[in-house]
């Protein structure tokens, strides 16, 4: 599941809405719903998002939390590294070896790593 998938999931939970109900309002697949929740399908489109924002009736920062967790949910990731360090190719290959193994303690905290940046 992305955390974009995960954020829907939430939404249609605490409104009792079905993944058919919002797929057929949406004028979408509720096999292509059921996907972007799960993880198995890309980032939705902008205009998709937009309609879910309206669907659910988002406001503000409800908004642009839900456009910043699609950007954070495609599930295939490609990392470039030309130009970097040795050492940031090689964090990126570990990285992409180990992540199906990290327990969920250690990603958080990475996570929190990676916050300090911004």
């Amino acid at each position: 599941m992305t955390p974009f998938g995960r954020r829907v999931r939430e939404l249609r939970a605490e409104r009792g809405v079905t993944l058919s109900a919002m797929a057929t309002d949406l004028g979408i697949s509720a096999a292509y719903l059921s996907a972007l929740e799960r993880g198995h399908r890309g980032r939705p489109t902008p205009g998709l998002i937009q309609q879910i924002c309206g669907y659910f009736g988002l406001i503000w920062d409800d908004v642009e939390h839900l456009k910043r967790l699609a950007q954070l949910s495609h599930p295939r990731v490609t990392l470039d590294t030309s130009g970097l360090s040795p050492e940031a190719t090689q964090l990126a290959n570990e990285l992409a070896e180990s992540i199906r193994s990290l327990p969920d303690g250690t990603i958080s905290e990475l996570r929190r790593v990676l916050g300090r940046k911004k």
